[in-house]
């Protein structure tokens, strides 16, 4: 396989970006680490083991699939590391016991955002990156339908999007779990899931991933996505897409990592965590057009990163809406109150 030159120019900086690294070693076999920000998946998986000298296999999986997986393995588990992938699902699998408490040295590299899902769980999950829920959306198609692009949550349920807008289904992916959190908190449950039956009347299709229809608003077969707006920053490359954050306020996600409680590797895998929280790693991300804030507190601060201080961001209660409990609870009521009622 032939990566771009951009790929290769992010490998040879890796000696610089990570400074004196420890000395190389090898595994007797590759790490095994489920990466859910497919985005940045093949490039940590070459770039750590250019750093260490430790092979690294991955296994892409969205978030609610990564945590299906590691439940399905927890009596006999076949991976090591979790990396990537929306903070709720990770705080569900450290109260499920099925992370391993671990204090890196580097925790201290980072912001408090990052620290705070370590200190609720027990040291049994971190954060690496950060990005704000918003709305994605695609000029031309707008302009093609005479409208205007949505500024607020309630902009999406006008009778003139009908049929314009996608999201990704919440069974399936933590971005859209988040949207539903982030509504209850915003409104107030019963609000919330007013507006989320509104909401579906507009809704042309509930893909599987947020990947999915990131790439249908960018095709135009969507007009409006919501989403994490960090996967669209970068306007001026390819993607003909722009972005919005709601008025009335939103939720963000904190992209976490974890470390799977027995593992095959656990001492190669926390050499991966200890690494993937160094400024150096984080900067790799840049390299793939995923423009998030970094956890490192020296994380290069790329202009196309949607600055959280321009966004009227929430108080997000991510231990609350981590729980597995609550998800349930919430992903049934939508079931009931939502798609039961869309298939009627």
């Amino acid at each position: 396989m032939e990566f771009p030159p951009s790929f290769k120019r992010a490998l040879a900086a890796i000696p610089l970006l990570l400074g004196a690294a420890a000395p190389p070693v090898a595994a007797a076999a590759p790490l095994e680490v489920v990466c859910s920000v497919h985005e940045w998946c093949a490039l940590v998986q070459h770039a750590f083991a250019e750093a260490t000298g430790i092979k690294v296999r991955i296994t892409e999986r969205g978030s609610g699939e990564a945590l299906d997986l590691i439940v399905s393995e927890r009596d006999h588990p076949q991976h090591d590391l979790w990396f990537g992938g929306t903070g709720d699902f990770h705080l569900q699998a450290a109260d499920m016991r099925l992370t391993m408490a671990y204090r890196s040295p580097n925790n201290s590299l980072l912001h408090e955002w990052a620290v705070t899902p370590a200190e609720q769980s027990g040291y049994r999950t971190i954060g690496i990156y950060s990005g704000p829920l918003g709305f994605v959306y695609n000029p031309a198609a707008l302009a093609a339908a005479k409208l205007a692009p949505p500024r607020c949550w309630a902009d999406l349920v006008k009778p003139e999007y009908r049929n314009l807008i996608q999201m990704s289904n919440p069974y399936y992916s933590g971005t859209a779990y988040t949207v539903i959190a982030t509504l209850v908190q915003v409104m107030g449950e019963e609000a919330a899931f007013k507006y989320l039956r509104k909401l579906d009347y507009n809704i042309k299709r509930y893909t599987h991933s947020g990947a999915d229809m990131l790439a249908n608003v960018a095709s135009g077969d969507a007009a409006i996505v919501i989403a994490f707006v960090y996967a669209a920053s970068d306007t001026a490359a390819t993607l003909p897409v722009k972005t919005s954050t709601p008025c009335e306020g939103t939720g963000y996600e904190v992209g976490s990592m974890s470390i799977i409680k027995g593992g095959p590797h656990p001492n190669e895998a926390k050499r991966f965590f200890d690494w993937a929280l160094t400024a150096g790693a984080q900067d790799l991300a840049a390299q793939t057009r995923q423009f998030k804030l970094s956890s490192n507190r020296n994380g290069r601060f790329d202009v196309r990163i949607v600055d959280p201080s321009a966004t009227r961001l929430i108080n997000y209660d991510f231990l609350k809406y981590g729980k597995p409990e609550e998800r349930a609870r919430l992903l049934k009521k939508w079931g009931e109150s939502v798609d039961s009622a869309a298939k009627q």
